[in-house]
This record gives C-alpha cells, sequence and structure tokens, in this order.
C-alpha cells in the first residue's frame, strides 16, 4: 500500500501545462530604491516601502504620487492601515504612524535598534494590529507591544535571537519565530510566555533559524525553517502536528492557505509546493529555476507567488498549472546576465561561491519579487527590486 501511495504521489508533483496568458502593465511607479515589502490598500490609495528610506502613497487607479514621507532607514517591512493610521517600520528600528491621507507623521516609536542576520535576511519585521495593540520585532531578539494609537510601549518580550518574521495574533495569543530556532506562544495582554516549540535543526544549520512569520489557521500554525523544515504545530500546546522536510533548501515563505491546502515556495530546491493542511500530504510542485521568499496570493482559481527570478507566476490551485506569467522590466534587461538560453544558470554565475554577495546583488538585478502580491479588482499589485511597483492587469 505504501509503495503505491509513494507512486502516485510522484505521479502528483509534475503540473499539467496549459496555455499561459501574459499580464499587462496598468501602470508603474519608480522608487529610487529596491522594494521589498509588501503593499496594503485602503480608499483608493495605495501604500508601501522603498529601501529608498521612503514610505509612498500612490493612486489605486492611476498610479500618480500622493506623498512620500522620508524616514531614517531602509524600510524593509509590510506598511500597515488600521483605525486611520498608516504604519511602518525600518532599519533604524523606528516605528512610524502616519495620517493615511496627507503623509503628516503621529508619533515615532524607537526599538533597541536593528541588525542584519546574513546576506539572505532580507526583512524587518511588519507591524501587527490587534484589538488596539501593536506588535513588532526586531534585530535585537525582541518583541515589543504598544498602544496602537499613541505609541505607548506595554510590554516587551525578549527571545534572544533576531525576530525579522511579523507577529501572528489570535484573540489572546500572540505568535512569533526567531533566528534562535524558538517559536513563542505569548499572552497578548502581558507578554509572558505561555508554550515554546523548539526547531528541529540541521547539521548544517543546527539552530533552525525561523525568519518570517506563521499562517494561522483552525488551531494549527504553518511556517517554515532554515533546517530545510515545513511545519504545522498546535496553537493551543505547542506541540508538532506534522513537519517535511525539503532536501538541501530553506522554506522561508509564510505558507497562504486556500482551499483546504497550504502553499509555499522554497529556497534553493527552487520549487512551489502545495500540500494538504491536514497531514503535509503533496498535492503538486512546480519545478521553478530560483528561489520564492514571499507569500502567495489566491484569486478564483489561482495562485500568484513572485519568484528571485523577476517573474510572478499564477499557478492553477488544483492542477499547478501555470496559466499567467508577468516579468520585470529588471528581468527582461538583466535575464541574460544569469540564465542561458536553457533558464539554467550561465557559465561563470555562481549564487554560492567565493563572493556571495555579490552574486546575490546581481541576482537582485532581474528585479526580484519578494514580497506578497495584493489583488484588488482584476489588477495584482507588487513591488520589486527593479525599484518599480507594479500595477499589472490580470
Amino acid at each position: 500500500m505504501k509503495s503505491i501511495f509513494i507512486f502516485l504521489l510522484a505521479l502528483s508533483v509534475q503540473p499539467v501545462q496549459c496555455q499561459t496568458m501574459q499580464g499587462q502593465v496598468k501602470w508603474k511607479f519608480h522608487s529610487n530604491g529596491k522594494i521589498v515589502g509588501s503593499p496594503v490598500i485602503e480608499s483608493g490609495l495605495i501604500y508601501f516601502g522603498s529601501v529608498d528610506s521612503c514610505i509612498y502613497a500612490l493612486d489605486q487607479q492611476s498610479g500618480n504620487l500622493k506623498w512620500q514621507f522620508r524616514t531614517n532607514g531602509e524600510i524593509r517591512s509590510d506598511a500597515l492601515v488600521k483605525n486611520g493610521i498608516l504604519y511602518c517600520y525600518n532599519s533604524s528600528g523606528n516605528l512610524y504612524a502616519l495620517n493615511p491621507i496627507t503623509g503628516k507623521l503621529h508619533w515615532t516609536f524607537q526599538t533597541s535598534g536593528e541588525k542584519y542576520y546574513d546576506t539572505w535576511d532580507y526583512y524587518l519585521s511588519s507591524p501587527v494590529y490587534s484589538q488596539g495593540t501593536l506588535f513588532i520585532g526586531n534585530g535585537n531578539g525582541k518583541l515589543y507591544a504598544l498602544n496602537a494609537y499613541t505609541g505607548k510601549q506595554k510590554w516587551i518580550f525578549e527571545a534572544g535571537g533576531p525576530i525579522h518574521g511579523s507577529a501572528t495574533v489570535d484573540s489572546n495569543r500572540v505568535y512569533i519565530g526567531s533566528f534562535n530556532g524558538n517559536f513563542y506562544a505569548l499572552n497578548t495582554r502581558s507578554g509572558k510566555q505561555v508554550w515554546k516549540f523548539k526547531t528541529v535543526g540541521d547539521a548544517y544549520f543546527p539552530k533552525g533559524e525561523v525568519q518570517k512569520g506563521a499562517a494561522l489557521d483552525h488551531g494549527v500554525l504553518y511556517f517554515g525553517s532554515r533546517d530545510y523544515n515545513i511545519y504545522a504545530i498546535n496553537a493551543q500546546k505547542g506541540h508538532g502536528q506534522w513537519n517535511m522536510k525539503e532536501g538541501g533548501s530553506w522554506v522561508i515563505a509564510t505558507p497562504t492557505i486556500y482551499e483546504g491546502n497550504i502553499y509555499f515556495g522554497t529556497s534553493d530546491s527552487h520549487s512551489f509546493y502545495c500540500m494538504g493542511k491536514e497531514y503535509g500530504d503533496v498535492k503538486w510542485k512546480i519545478p521553478l529555476n530560483m528561489r520564492v521568499y514571499g507569500s502567495a496570493s489566491a484569486k478564483d482559481s489561482l495562485i500568484y507567488f513572485g519568484c528571485f527570478n523577476g517573474k510572478i507566476y499564477g499557478a492553477n490551485y488544483r492542477t499547478g498549472a501555470i496559466e499567467w506569467i508577468f516579468q520585470t522590466d529588471g528581468s527582461k534587461a538583466n535575464y541574460s546576465s544569469v540564465y542561458d538560453e536553457n533558464d539554467h544558470f550561465k557559465k561563470g554565475f555562481t549564487l554560492y561561491g567565493t563572493d556571495t554577495r555579490r552574486a546575490e546583488q546581481t541576482l537582485l538585478t532581474l528585479g526580484s519579487i519578494l514580497c506578497t502580491p495584493i489583488i484588488d479588482n482584476k489588477i495584482i499589485f507588487f513591488g520589486s527590486t527593479d525599484g518599480n511597483f507594479y500595477a499589472v492587469t490580470l
């Protein structure tokens, strides 16, 4: 029986091929830096931050700039709008609260500062709102709970390792992972630890670093780790439900839950998965030629996700067939500097050679898509490392 299951599973990992539609640019806006974080839409305006240190407000329909606000550090996290306030966090460890219509500053909160873990630590923690409280982590291993209206600190939790993922919150708990390999459940009112889950670790990555946040669905938390695993753990008790090891590849992306399955991309195995959320069984798997760090977005029958190769794909959520694709300007201009005519790394390009930082910078010239795209009224919105923010028709 087991051999039959393995045979059927092997058949499922190759997606069905079909005709692919090409996305068309409705408008694009150029910032002066790479765009890593995800945007947010509110009342006809779209907001996002850039590595150029600015947060931008654009007209959703035309892409015209309404205002921009310059902070004192790179913005590598997601924008957030709640109850008439726009929040953004930057690499100087500052959290800003702005008027979303005018861009006027309400208040600023200074954390203990920021630091990066390594070359592949692309994201900062993003502010998360729940019941009048903001939660934000930082590179010094602290999770802050703040009054969302005044910016006054309520409590601090010290994890002991960088927190660059975003918190996940339910009615009375906040869940957060750390680069120390622990995943925590805390009381939202007091910040006291309820439970702690330790990732398995691996010979090459013994800490099992948790780089991004978790998805919560029906009492189960889903998240990936640098120990090559994706985990499903019980949110109430903190014990494991299942895990899958993706040999030789980190799992960075926060999974997306849709129609009873979880969807996520991988790092060095260059794949995109659909798995059953209950048992972790593989439904299908798409082979790619580069890694996926950002989360996917679902719309009708397609799952949309961005890739470091500068392409965004729309895959059929049932079969994995690629039905839609868009390529950024950076990817069109520089694709041949990384890939050959067969979509393999060209001779002379080594991603993990003696100068990994330089290789990574070359890769980012492809207009990599690291954010989670958002979809509204048959338009998909996302930023890219080519500095452009795109509105593309579906």
